[in-house]
């Protein structure tokens, strides 16, 4: 005959098999509660995803895929830091939105991520090499120099040869703007800036030669970070966002560390095994000895 432990153990196993099965990887009947960005960024789904309009202040969208949907914060988070470089520099090109997730989440084309809608591509703003602002070239790469190099002449307004090689330069003036709006936004909790390690030098410089605050270069610093499973995102920055305390709640999962200026993801504690076996062999076998006695509580501590 097995053991009260063997018992204990297989009932543990079962149970946790049977959780699995309800909760899966996106709201069913059994497992309501998953609402939301579901699941972690490269396996999830998302409902009750906002649209990012086709534009508005200081930002448009590159293209009408319908990928372009996100968690509200992540949506709130771009529209707000867009119109605070086009209010804090006027004059120049919007901001150029790449994609966020398909309606509801899941596998889009062209990426590993977008799936749960914490996901959205920025295309990086570009200067001539004189220094006038020139709409986005789209997803062309900037080296160490900040220059990109562009084939179509579409970057200078008269190009003396059309068709000919043609070159921008990192508005670094504007990208450090946009950065900043999305480190110090309430909406977008950013988790991680993925942009090439020589780009995020380019700021971080910037910033420092314009004495900004050490604690927000700090922050700056902490998210932008080149990808190591990826390209190195020299043509655009990838804004990832994280989980907020509600969100864990209802089914969002990792995509990054839970940096300290966060709000506090919610801890469970679970029981420990010895508590959870003794529960199920109580109802199994009620007045098992591993149930032990019931002790009233003080009315101290009622």
């Amino acid at each position: 005959m097995p053991s009260r432990r063997l018992l204990a153990t297989f009932f543990l196993g079962l149970v946790a098999l049977c959780c699995a099965a309800c909760v899966g990887s996106s709201p069913t009947p059994l497992a309501p509660a998953l609402r939301g960005s579901i699941g972690v960024p490269h396996h999830g789904v998302i409902t009750d995803a906002v649209e990012l309009p086709a534009q508005g202040a200081g930002y448009r969208l590159l293209r009408s895929n319908g990928a372009r949907w996100g968690t509200a914060g992540l949506v709130a988070a771009v529209q707000r830091a867009a119109a605070d470089v086009a209010r804090a520099r006027p004059g120049g090109e919007p901001l150029l939105v790449g994609d966020l997730s398909a309606r509801y989440g899941g596998a889009t084309r062209g990426h590993r991520s977008h799936r749960t809608g914490r996901d959205a591509d920025l295309l990086l703003y570009a200067l001539t090499p004189d220094g006038r602002p020139v709409r986005s070239p789209g997803f062309v790469a900037f080296g160490p120099d900040g220059l990109a190099r562009i084939s179509d002449g579409t970057a200078d307004p008269a190009p003396s040869r059309p068709g000919a090689p043609q070159y921008v330069r990192l508005d670094v003036e504007r990208e450090w703007l946009l950065v900043k709006s999305l480190v110090r936004s309430p909406d977008a909790h950013v988790q991680w800036l993925f942009v090439a390690r020589w780009l995020e030098a380019l700021l971080i410089e910037y910033a420092r030669a314009l004495g900004e605050d050490p604690e927000l270069i700090w922050y700056a610093e902490s998210v932008l970070l080149q990808p190591g499973d990826s390209t190195p995102h020299a043509d655009h920055i990838h804004l990832r966002v994280a989980c907020t305390p509600d969100d864990f709640l209802s089914g969002c999962l990792g995509g990054g560390p839970q940096w300290p200026w966060l709000p506090a993801a919610p801890q469970l504690v679970a029981p420990s095994d010895g508590d959870l076996a003794a529960a199920l062999l109580d109802d199994l076998l009620p007045g098992s000895a591993a149930a032990g006695p019931r002790v009233a509580a003080p009315d101290s501590a009622l």
